[in-house]
């Protein structure tokens, strides 16, 4: 049926109809009175969501430009980072600071696993010189369903003292990430995740510390120069022309999202993703990272039964139920399908998907008890 298709997938994210009304609006000026309105409560509430007292800088681009804008304000050739490797973002890091000409060591895992403190702890205790500069690492892997534990993992940074660059795109907005408590220095986001709008707007966040590096940095970025959006978020303002239309909206999102609050938004993250797993194990379905204690609250990865593909249960519910289930990245693509409960998902949203999912498999010949998903489903739901 026409217009009816749901995400169900990573990102893009469901958008509220009220934010979609208020992103439709006639562009204003920006550089007008009234767009300094909007941009002054946008960045005040943007500090809410990272739960920070440092300016939060708004970039017209995708996560990865708030990846780029991270490195290429702090690094100098020949700096030495330290990527936190737990599945394809975390790799990302690692290219981007290869590519300012940084000298790079990773600590990476099997896919589906989390980083161990106690290794990254050993790691840092050999550097007696304290010659890394800066620790790269995911909050949340999108691409395989795993949390780090970034309150330990952020706290032996610190106590080594290099500078911790952290990828909040799918947990900013989704799940516990406390900038300031946690010590945090860098923290990034983008706008199609958690924030509930479409993509095209990234967010930076920088501490009092990672700002001394960035003054060491001898060639930094000028479209992303930290110290050009640090000016204008002073002047309510933006140094170049930013996508007014999706800040507007944004302005809206944060709105919404504070009348919620930040931990009712948590609570229901995890518990959509909680009931998610049980469904999915119910339906006799193996899930990608079987430990609980690590598994995302945003996306949920899965595996195909056994003589079913991937791309047939994405066909088959996209074709037939009009809901849209994300593929695997590189080494992973065709072996997992990944169901996203991030952003604006309600129970219903849930119910509509797993029901759908049941009908798809049992379409495809998968030998179930239908109904025992969407049982385990309800039963969490109404827990």
């Amino acid at each position: 049926m026409k217009d009816k298709t749901f995400l169900m997938i990573p990102g893009p994210t469901p958008v509220p109809e009220s934010v979609l009304l208020a992103m439709a609006k006639h562009p204003i000026g920006h550089r007008s009175s009234e767009f300094s309105c909007v941009l002054e409560e946008t960045y005040e509430n943007l500090k809410w969501a990272f739960q920070t007292k440092n300016d939060v800088f708004i970039y017209t681009s995708s996560g990865t430009g708030a990846m780029e804008a991270a490195l290429s304000n702090l690094l100098n050739p020949g700096d030495k980072v330290l990527s936190l490797i737990i599945g394809n973002f975390g790799q990302r890091w690692a290219k981007i600071a290869a590519s300012r000409g940084a000298v790079v060591d990773t600590i990476e895992v099997e896919p589906g696993c989390a980083i161990n403190p106690d290794e990254l702890e050993a790691r840092l205790a050999a550097d007696v010189n304290k010659e890394i500069k800066v620790v790269t690492l995911t909050h949340n892997e999108t691409s395989t369903g795993v949390t780090n534990d970034v309150k330990t993992l952020v706290k032996l940074i610190n106590k080594h003292g290099a500078v911790s660059v952290v990828d909040g795109v799918t947990s900013i907005g989704a799940m516990e990430c406390k900038m300031d408590e946690w010590g945090i220095d860098v923290l990034i986001s983008g706008s199609q995740k958690g924030f509930m709008i479409p993509p095209g707007l990234a967010f930076l966040a920088a501490s009092e510390k990672a700002f001394k590096l960035h003054e060491k940095c001898e060639n930094p970025s000028f479209y992303f120069n930290w110290s050009a959006y640090k000016k204008s978020v002073k002047d309510n303002s933006t140094p170049y022309t930013p996508a007014v239309n999706l800040i507007v909206a944004l302005d809206e999102a944060l709105k919404m999202m504070k009348k919620e609050g930040l931990e009712e938004i948590f609570a229901r993250h995890k518990r959509h993703a909680k009931a998610l797993r049980a469904a999915i194990r119910a339906m006799g379905l193996k899930l990608f990272v079987e430990d609980d204690s690590v598994a995302s609250c945003a996306i949920t990865a899965i595996l195909p039964p056994e003589g079913i593909s991937v791309p047939d249960i994405r066909k088959v519910l996209k074709k037939d139920y009009d809901i849209v289930v994300a593929n695997g990245q590189n080494q992973l693509k065709d072996k997992i399908f990944r169901m996203g409960t991030l952003g604006y998902v309600c129970d219903r949203d849930l119910i509509a998907a797993v029901g759908s999912l049941e009908a798809a498999l049992k379409k495809l010949g998968h030998k179930f008890r239908p109904g025992a998903g969407m049982a385990a489903l309800i039963e969490e739901l109404t827990a």
